[in-house]
């Protein structure tokens, strides 16, 4: 009798305590449990532990509160006909205070929202050209962000950041790209290299003309130099030999310069020198040209 009793006893124990321990359950951190009583929804179950009521309540699914990372690419033709690949990333999560309309208002969120991804791209991009999709790759980013926040949020999504990672043009369209601007790169450079040899040769000819200019005021100076020598001996030579004339003075400095130069030519015996017949007779000729130069530079300085 105590075995009949005790068997009875131990079974009505054993689903005591299954439907206690059954009762409980955990959630883990940054979800949330969907619970239902009868297939109606009844509450969410925040993360730790929780208690339903066992054979009434049931969890329905688990609805994860972190961000998640859609990735979509969108293929669509630009303004001057282009066909570009554009890789999209939406970076979204569920508002934890509308869990229930995430969890029953949409089936399938990846589609939906790959939806309203292809919705605000066909409405932007068609409408540019290649250069201003590349130019406003941020302002479609914007532009996409703005929509999917506002459609979403009605099925309790948020959408945390939009990002246009990149604009892929077709391959021909690309290597067309880079030609036009390897060739514009080559013409800024061919430019400046001109530009450079233009300022090489303006700076060379400057130095030129500098140095001749330099050059012939040397000779200048010289020249007025020896006049000024030439001046002072005749002047000095009539303070001593009273009555002799300047010409007569200068015909005397030059065959005087005409010896000594014939004398320095002889004593070096590394010169190779070739003499000429010609008359001291000449030098009164060079004589007399000098003369005048020394009047007419007087003249012209009085």
């Amino acid at each position: 009798m105590d075995v009949l009793f005790l068997i009875p006893l131990a079974i009505g124990l054993i689903i005591f305590l299954s439907l206690v321990l059954g009762s409980f359950f955990t959630v883990s951190t940054a979800q949330v449990a969907v619970i239902t009583r009868f297939g109606k929804f009844l509450r969410v179950a925040d993360p730790g532990l929780n208690w339903k009521v066992p054979y009434f309540d049931a969890v329905a699914g688990v609805v994860s509160l972190r961000v998640n990372q859609i990735t979509l690419t969108m293929e669509t033709k630009t303004k001057d006909n282009v066909f570009v690949t554009i890789p999209i990333s939406v970076q979204n999560r569920v508002r934890p205070e509308k869990v229930f309309d995430a969890f029953y208002k949409l089936s399938d969120p990846v589609a939906q929202i790959k939806s309203y991804v292809e919705q605000v791209i066909l409405g932007h991009v068609p409408g540019m050209t290649l250069d201003e999709v590349f130019a406003t790759q941020s302002s479609i980013a914007a532009a996409v962000k703005q929509e999917l926040d506002a459609d979403m949020a009605a099925f309790g999504y948020e959408i945390v950041n939009v990002l246009v990672t990149d604009i892929v043009p077709d391959a021909k369209v690309k290597s067309a790209m880079n030609d036009i601007n390897a060739a514009q790169r080559e013409q800024v450079a061919a430019n400046a290299r001109g530009e450079a040899e233009k300022i090489l040769v303006v700076k060379k000819a400057e130095a030129e003309a500098e140095s001749k200019a330099l050059q012939g005021q040397g000779i200048a100076n010289q020249r007025k130099a020896i006049v000024e020598g030439l001046q002072v001996s005749i002047e000095q030579f009539q303070k001593v030999v009273e009555g002799a004339s300047a010409k007569e003075v200068m015909q005397l400095v030059l065959v005087t310069q005409y010896f000594d130069t014939l004398k320095a030519i002889g004593e070096s015996d590394k010169t190779n020198t070739l003499f000429l017949s010609h008359s001291p007779g000449s030098i009164r000729d060079v004589s007399e040209q000098i003369l005048e130069a020394m009047l007419a530079s007087q003249k012209a300085n009085g």
